[in-house]
């Protein structure tokens, strides 16, 4: 069993940044992609980054392109999210998750495992 838990969020205001971090347990970590998603109240879980096994390779939504950063520490069994600056629209739970792929995966169909979710709030 794989266990994720995000840290990091919190309240900012617009133009703020925020580093999210999720630690992964297990020894496998390296073996899979992982992305983060964001669910804000009342819409759907939405993609936001991935990055593939080693690190190499990573993608984003067309919302967070040039201002999230996805990156991972295998060694530390972390993966990060560094989001600079935020704006309102960005105000949502954000999740990490592990794909059972090595490569980038974006749909929500293609994780097995997700964290509990860490809120993030971005003030106009």
């Amino acid at each position: 069993q794989v266990q994720l838990v995000e840290s990091g969020g919190g309240l900012v205001q617009a133009g703020d940044s925020l580093r999210l971090s999720c630690a992964a347990s297990g020894r496998t970590f390296s073996m899979y992609a992982m992305g983060w998603f964001r669910q804000a109240p009342g819409k759907e879980r939405e993609f936001v980054a991935a990055i593939t096994r080693s690190g190499s390779s990573t993608v984003y939504a067309d919302s967070v392109k040039g201002r999230f950063t996805i990156s991972r520490d295998n060694a530390k069994n972390t993966v990060y999210l560094q989001m600079n600056s935020l704006k309102p629209e960005d105000t949502a739970v954000y999740y990490c998750a592990r794909s059972f792929r090595g490569a980038v995966a974006t749909l929500t169909g293609e994780y097995d495992y997700w964290g509990q979710g860490t809120q993030v709030a971005v003030s106009s």
